[in-house]
């Protein structure tokens, strides 16, 4: 299990936030924990732990007000650690290669490769296209809606009809190089993973996949790596010291790296 660092960015700034809360509607979001420090501190910060495969998220939508400003940080750390990050949030055919001269490793899509609740399979084939398989991963974040998980997308705020299983990983895994997966409703809690989805995802290995979600202490990380098979990466968020939270960064590096 490799720890995935993050770089979350919202209204201009590093932040970390409850997932579900996330609206565009007066860019509004419920922050855990708000960064005086810019996006190059972090990339320094993870390049000097020798991290790879730590992502970048933009939050605001674009068009909106803060989204260039999103763009800004987000360009300050992918100069800073080249070919270390990739990036998502707003990610489509036309913008992708913009962010891989940044320097991002891959970009992260979700909205562009839904459309109206369902796979737009045109979008899907053209961005793999577009940027290579071997630069594409796949946000397949998913809330629980009855007794299973379906992906959503517009920065969390929309479910579509594709129920996240093992048939739909197989159908995506022909497009990308890994996925990223949020278990959105317990996002930014720091209260216990989803049990249920790390045991799906974790019968599951034939790309490179990571978890995100309610890692709060090491036992949630004990019990992601016991029903993930050890196959699943993991990221954490607002539990880390270094974004207010009580988890300190170098304990949980030790604790992956074992």
């Amino acid at each position: 299990m490799k720890f995935r660092p993050c770089i979350d960015i919202h209204n201009g700034s590093v932040k970390q936030i409850v997932g579900g809360s996330l609206k565009d509607e007066a860019n509004s979001a419920l922050d855990n924990f708000v960064s005086e420090l810019s996006g190059d501190f972090y990339a320094d910060l993870y390049k000097g732990k020798g991290l790879k495969g730590g992502h970048i998220i933009i939050l605001n939508p674009e068009g909106s007000q803060f989204y260039e400003a999103d763009v800004n940080q987000a360009k300050l750390a992918l100069s800073t650690y080249p070919g270390g990050l990739q990036i998502g949030g707003g990610i489509n055919s036309s913008n992708a290669t913009r962010f891989l001269d940044m320097g991002a490793s891959h970009v992260i899509v979700t909205s562009y490769v839904f459309k109206e609740g369902r796979i737009n399979y045109d979008n899907l084939k053209e961005i793999s296209r577009e940027v290579g398989k071997d630069r594409l991963v796949i946000d397949l974040s998913c809330r629980k809606r009855g007794d299973d998980y379906y992906v959503v997308t517009d920065r969390w705020q929309k479910f579509t009809d594709v129920r996240l299983d093992e048939e739909t990983l197989d159908m995506f895994s022909e497009y990308c190089d890994e996925f990223l997966i949020h278990a959105v409703d317990v996002e930014g809690m720091a209260k216990g993973i989803e049990e249920e989805l790390a045991t799906m995802l974790g019968n599951w290995s034939r790309i490179p996949m990571t978890y995100a979600g309610g890692v709060g202490a090491f036992t949630d990380l004990e019990k992601l790596r016991l029903l993930g098979k050890d196959k699943l990466d993991v990221t954490v968020g607002s539990a880390l010291d270094i974004f207010g939270g009580n988890m300190i960064f170098e304990d949980v590096i030790s604790f992956c790296n074992t």
